[in-house]
């Protein structure tokens, strides 16, 4: 298995198919929806892990500021879920997006969360911010946060 921060073409269409396999046919999210223009914004950052068989998964990092960041876009392979990889995926957007973006040593990380995922993210340190539930793409999401020091 190797995960690692997306730096070519080929790369980014991979993860877009993988997006595309879970999003779009899995949850029925229209694909004008999931594909964006801040896809291709020069800060945003995109991770692809992948196997022997292809890509397994994938999440993007979108800067919202000075020492805030904003991850979106994850997802794993219906193939690899259950193995631990989104918590390993997870582990590495944090760690680049760190590297990157904190400003005095701190990030703020905010995620919209499907409800099916609260537990996972919750699993992870990140807490709910909004009582709010909202609908996006038809699939009902909490704001959640996390803040990290380097």
């Amino acid at each position: 298995m190797v995960i690692k921060r997306i730096e070519t073409q080929e790369e980014l269409d991979a993860a877009w198919q993988l997006r595309k396999d879970v999003f779009v046919d899995e949850q029925n999210v229209p694909v004008s929806e999931e594909l964006d223009d801040l896809d291709q914004v020069p800060t945003t950052i995109h991770v692809l892990a992948a196997d022997e068989e292809g890509p397994t998964a994938t999440g993007r990092i979108l800067l919202d500021g000075p020492g805030r960041v904003h991850l979106g876009r994850i997802c794993v392979a219906k193939r690899t879920r259950g193995t631990g990889l989104g918590r390993i995926l997870m582990s590495e957007l944090e760690r680049i997006a760190t590297e990157e973006y904190s400003a005095d040593g701190k990030l703020t990380i905010d995620l919209s969360a499907q409800d099916s995922a609260l537990g996972f993210y919750g699993r992870l340190g990140y807490e709910i911010i909004d009582d709010r539930r909202y609908l996006d793409a038809g699939i009902w999401h909490r704001d959640m946060r996390k803040i990290v020091a380097r």
